[in-house]
């Protein structure tokens, strides 16, 4: 039966040509919930597209209005410079300091010539800093100095002149769109309630299919399905949730069907069979009578076990089983054999099966271990997803090439594993039966000891 698990095993040992290594890197750490994937449908689209708006809007908005603010700024000042170097006579440095103040929002401030102040260190991303340079050299075209750098409000602006420096106070405002943040305050807070509000959609539109996959996983187990389901969601969910239900009801039906039919086959046919007993009984003990009385036997045994292999689905309570206790069962058995067995148990012995039917699991694998072997080695791991059990032995072994032969109902090897005529051949089909019954399945492999390797893996 192939599962998820040998898919992915199949998938990372063997995969696609062409599947560069990034590619692979990247499908093994997206999430492989339908959850967690259809989040990143959302995500993805809205951050690429807000990450597009968000350039464009600084490469052209931003960048655009702050280019204009200093145009404008850079142009006050140069008209306040003309107005000194065309009238330096009658120049009143007091008057154009209130006009650049009222008129302009400017305060200015004329000093004697010196030098300017050593350069600064320009920030590493600073707009208004390479655009004011830019228009100051383009349209003064003078020496100067500037200070955009600071937590003030203020930018300062030094321009020297032939004679005496002048300096110059604007607010950062004028010449720099200070407001963007709040386009990108909204954009990142409105992209958080649409975020918000599809998550609180999605575990809505989820919970349904989980709760399907939930019922559909408990129905595979051979367990009840959750009272509380029923088709909810989507209407494409509602319908798969209608299927499964009317699948089950379908398959309930049949093993009732097939149970009750094999009840009474079992009663007619054990009838028969007892009259055969009785009619021999009456014959005499001559060697005729003693073989038809074998063939008997044979018959009844044969029956019993196709019986309890067409029986396999029959509806079992999911209940506890304590496999250490059943593990000590089998090694007692196995001392008044003759034989001798190890166990381990990694984890909680106690599991949640079906447990008649997974006591007659192990009980076949190990009482088929015992027929053929003189050691057996029973190891158990319990995990929070999976029960498995291995059973070890050293005898002759199944050739690899029939070892999936040896799980067809009545198949009995012609090799050194079956010169023991007994059994019916059915033993390890019912094995299979019940694991697959549980959502699991069983493995054979050559084992450590030199004999069969039986691997029972079901989910926990």
């Amino acid at each position: 039966m192939t599962t998820i698990d040998s898919i992915r095993r199949e998938y990372d040992q063997h995969p696609p040509r062409g599947l560069n290594r990034f590619t692979r890197w990247f499908t093994r750490r997206i999430p492989t919930g339908l959850y967690g994937r259809t989040l990143l449908i959302i995500i993805v689209p809205m951050v690429l597209l807000q990450s597009v708006i968000a350039f464009v809007f600084m490469e052209r908005h931003w960048q655009t209005v702050t280019q204009r603010l200093s145009t404008a700024v850079v142009r006050d000042i140069a008209a306040i410079i003309d107005v000194i170097e065309t009238y330096p006579q009658d120049a009143n440095y007091d008057e154009i300091e209130r006009i650049a103040a009222q008129r302009l929002g400017l305060s200015v401030a004329i000093e004697p010539a010196g030098s300017l102040p050593p350069p600064m260190t320009k920030p590493f991303f600073s707009i208004l800093d390479s655009i004011l340079s830019e228009e100051i050299t383009h349209q003064i075209r003078r020496p100067f100095w500037i200070d955009t750098v600071g937590n003030s409000n203020l930018v300062v602006i030094r321009i020297l002149l032939d004679d005496k420096i002048i300096r110059v106070f604007a607010r950062r405002s004028q010449a720099y769109a200070s407001n963007t943040h709040i386009f990108l305050l909204w954009m990142v807070g409105t992209s958080l309630v649409l975020l918000v509000i599809a998550i609180l959609f999605l575990r809505g539109q989820i919970r349904p299919i989980l709760s399907l996959a939930q019922a559909a996983e408990s129905f595979g187990k051979g367990q009840k399905t959750p009272e509380d389901f029923r088709p909810r969601g989507a209407d494409e969910v509602r319908r798969a949730g209608l299927a499964f239900i009317r699948m089950r009801e379908r398959i309930e039906r049949q093993i009732e069907q097939r149970t009750a039919m094999l009840t009474g086959v079992s009663h007619d046919l054990r009838t028969i069979l007892t009259r055969f007993r009785l009619q021999l009984a009456l014959v005499g003990n001559a060697d005729e009578v003693k073989s038809l009385s074998d063939d008997v036997d044979d018959m009844q045994s044969m029956l019993e076990g196709y019986l309890s292999f067409a029986r396999g689905e029959a509806e079992e309570d999911v209940g506890e089983l304590d496999l250490e206790e059943l593990l000590e069962k089998l090694a007692d058995d196995a001392k008044l054999r003759g034989h001798s067995q190890t166990t381990s148990i990694e984890g909680n012995p106690i599991v949640t099966v079906r447990p008649k039917a997974f006591t007659r699991l192990v009980t076949n694998l190990v009482s088929n271990a015992w027929r053929y072997a003189d050691h057996v080695d029973i190891q158990v791991q319990v995990n929070r997803s999976w029960l498995t059990i291995t059973v070890n032995d050293d005898g002759p072994g199944i050739p690899e090439k029939m070892r999936e032969e040896v799980f067809k109902p009545f198949f009995r090897l012609d090799e050194a594993r079956n010169q023991d005529t007994s059994g019916t051949g059915l033993g390890l089909s019912i094995a299979r039966d019940i694991a697959r019954s549980h959502g699991g399945d069983i493995r054979l492999s050559t084992s450590p000891q030199g004999g069969l390797q039986a691997i029972v893996r079901v989910p926990a």
